[in-house]
């Protein structure tokens, strides 16, 4: 059984974008079904990590075709400033205004129709028994609703996050005209694709309105972050934020806490380090700064999965950041599932019911505390803070094997085989 995966994220890309589909094209072939990744041959990914390149089977087909990115010309410029900070990647008002009006779904929609004529002849000559898109960007399901249409071959959509209901489409003030045309495509991807599959439990409520057929497959995490790095944790009170952390997802109130708990306790602030690894908001780096704890941070940057995976196995606690908007008891960021197997408790800032709060519930690996509640996070940072002292800061999550990708993938692989 063959199937062709329609992704514009694929090695060497870096980001959490890339993780999903490189894993399950990884395992895939343990259930009987043959990968085809179709993708772009001259990628301009806003971060590179070549080290997942060895991670891309051998004996897989890729499929490569050219893409035109308006952004290329129109925005070389800020290409160059997200290629430093893509955090700071919507803060262009004119750019985003551009980018949502005029560019729907998104500036990759130019690679529709190029692709849809060179898959219809691979199509004619490869015998392939369902075509899967993953998004964002959302161009990727247009190009698979064509194939289906024109071919009645079985399609599969992925969500990896929501398409109108993206938390940073605000910032692209789109008007009326864009937003119901985003509806409208939105509407008709879910109604056309055979199967749609999506990555949390509120998204999957969301998208049944409207689609024929929805399926719950989280993100989850792989062999390599159970590795034995023989990594000693932090000496200091270390909280450490791993991945991207946009302006949405500030924490501002955490800020005023540490600040606060400093000024109280001089030991505490002599302890205290805040590492960020990967890009920031020029905001959050303005909120940290505001409240005097810019000596207590670490601003490493970009780096490396591996690397990443080393400093969540170091870290005295993980700092998991839900970004406050609407919607926002749906969104379940990848690097959870990593931070699960860290064995180190995880402090999350979201909302207290959603589907973060049941999964670290079920866990046992870590809470979550509502984005204004001063109270409960000083007196979980406290707690935390005196079992660091008193060297017993750890967690003893369980029920996470569930969310191994090979497991993830055979769920996937039921859900091709049902079609």
């Amino acid at each position: 059984m063959k199937v062709l995966i329609i992704t514009y994220y694929w090695p060497p890309a870096g980001g959490s974008g890339v993780q999903r589909w490189l894993k399950f094209v990884k395992y895939l072939q343990d259930f009987g079904i043959e990968p085809i990744v179709y993708t772009v041959d001259n990628p301009n990914y806003p971060k590179n990590d070549t080290s997942l390149e060895k991670q891309v089977p051998k004996d897989i087909t890729i499929l490569k075709q050219p893409i035109w990115e308006p952004t290329n010309i129109l925005f070389w410029k800020k290409r160059k400033e997200q290629k430093k900070g893509v955090s700071n990647s919507t803060n262009s008002k004119f750019l985003s205004f551009i980018r949502g009006n005029f560019f729907i779904p998104d500036p990759k929609v130019f690679w529709v129709q190029t692709s849809v004529k060179y898959l219809k002849g691979y199509l004619k000559n490869h015998k392939i028994d369902t075509v899967i898109s993953t998004g964002p960007p959302h161009s990727m399901h247009l190009i698979a609703q064509q194939l289906q249409k024109q071919t009645s071959i079985k399609w599969i959509a992925d969500f990896r996050d929501p398409w109108t209901n993206l938390y940073y489409n605000k910032e692209f003030k789109q008007l009326s005209f864009a937003k119901n045309k985003h509806l409208k495509l939105e509407k008709n991807v879910l109604k056309s694709a055979d199967c749609v599959i999506t990555v949390s439990n509120s998204l999957k409520k969301e998208f049944e309105k409207n689609a024929n057929r929805v399926e719950l497959i989280t993100n989850g995490f792989d062999d390599e972050v159970l590795q034995d790095f023989s990594t000693k944790l932090d000496v200091k009170f270390s909280i450490s934020y791993i991945g991207l952390l946009p302006k949405q997802s500030n924490p501002k109130v955490l800020f005023e806490v540490l600040k606060n708990i400093c000024s109280e306790n001089e030991d505490f602030q002599k302890d205290l380090e805040l590492n960020f690894i990967g890009d920031i908001s020029d905001e959050v780096l303005k909120e940290i700064d505001l409240n005097q704890l810019t000596n207590n941070s670490n601003f490493v940057g970009y780096v490396s999965h591996q690397k990443a995976i080393e400093y969540q196995k170091k870290s005295q606690v993980l700092l998991l950041l839900i970004p406050n908007v609407e919607n926002a008891e749906g969104i379940l960021t990848g690097k959870l599932f990593e931070y699960l197997t860290a064995k180190r408790p995880i402090l999350a800032i979201g909302p207290a019911k959603g589907d973060l709060s049941v999964i670290l519930q079920n866990t046992k690996a870590g809470s979550v505390i509502d984005y204004n509640d001063k109270v409960s996070f000083k007196a979980e940072i406290l707690k935390m803070y005196e079992d660091f002292k008193g060297n017993g800061l750890e967690v003893a999550s369980k029920n996470i094997d569930q969310f191994h990708r090979k497991q993830l993938t055979k769920q996937l692989a039921a859900v091709i085989k049902s079609l």
